[in-house]
């Protein structure tokens, strides 16, 4: 049997990032150069939020430009890939056997927190997609056991990842300087991905140090357990990028490999 493709977790930035991406756009480059091309994409979205877990079952998924405000050129943007009504099939199958409850949906196309990493990662558009929504009213632990469900499709050639943000706090971008406590909630974090400490990880808005700053709302940090559940209990971490934009938003990027855990 072949092995598992890695999970990953990215932060997509602002949609400007997609046509001025800055220093995130060589680690997602890099990521796609380095991985064998996977059959497919399977990515969780922050910005779908839905109340049980759907899937996009769009043959031809549109591209939707889900906000407000940006040059007129972020507009015109289209990331033509095709969907795969037989991977969303396979995932909503996945979530049963689990008792899970799941939906598909056959009109939902791929936002920008999909799209904009995506047109970096693979600018062809030549790998077909299948986006997942997020719960945010289920939290942290369900994410964990969505992704442990799907966890099967990275033997069969499909690439899982958690689009969303390592902090996303909106109200606190362009302070000046970087905000102490999105370099302590990244430290806190990676630690105990590190140390695979998933339960204190799920429960990060009591546990860290300024975790409900970080995240106001849950919905842009879920994409995270998504992988990270995805990835399985002796994944191998590692950390891409770690830079912060704009004072306060952490665009970290992690890449989980299949393996045994490290000694402690």
């Amino acid at each position: 049997m072949a092995a598992p493709l890695p999970v990953l977790f990215l932060s997509h930035g602002s949609p400007m990032h997609a046509i001025q991406p800055g220093a995130v756009r060589g680690v997602w480059e890099s990521i796609a150069r380095d991985l064998p091309k996977p059959k497919a994409i399977l990515i969780a979205s922050a910005h779908w939020e839905t109340s049980v877990p759907s899937f996009t079952g769009a043959a031809e998924p549109e591209t939707i430009h889900d906000f407000y405000g940006f040059p007129k050129p972020l507009y015109e943007i289209r990331y033509p890939a095709k969907g795969s009504p037989d991977l969303a099939f396979r995932s909503l199958g996945l979530l049963k056997n689990c008792g899970l409850e799941a939906q598909t949906d056959p009109i939902r196309g791929l936002d920008h927190g999909a799209w904009s990493p995506l047109l970096h990662m693979y600018p062809k558009a030549d790998v077909p997609v299948v986006q997942v929504a997020v719960q945010t009213g289920l939290g942290t632990r369900h994410h964990l056991e969505v992704g442990r469900a799907l966890a099967p499709l990275a033997r069969e050639g499909v690439l899982i990842i958690g689009s969303g943000h390592l902090t996303h706090n909106l109200r606190d971008r362009g302070n000046e300087g970087t905000a102490a406590y999105a370099l302590a909630f990244q430290a806190w974090v990676k630690q105990r991905i590190d140390r695979h400490e998933l339960d204190a990880l799920a429960d990060y808005r009591r546990l860290s140090p300024d975790g409900v700053r970080a995240h106001p709302t849950d919905e842009h940090f879920l994409p995270l357990y998504v992988a990270l559940g995805a990835a399985g209990e002796n994944y191998r971490p590692e950390r891409l990028y770690d830079g912060i934009e704009m004072g306060a938003l952490a665009m970290d990027a992690y890449l989980f490999r299949a393996g045994s855990a490290p000694a402690n």
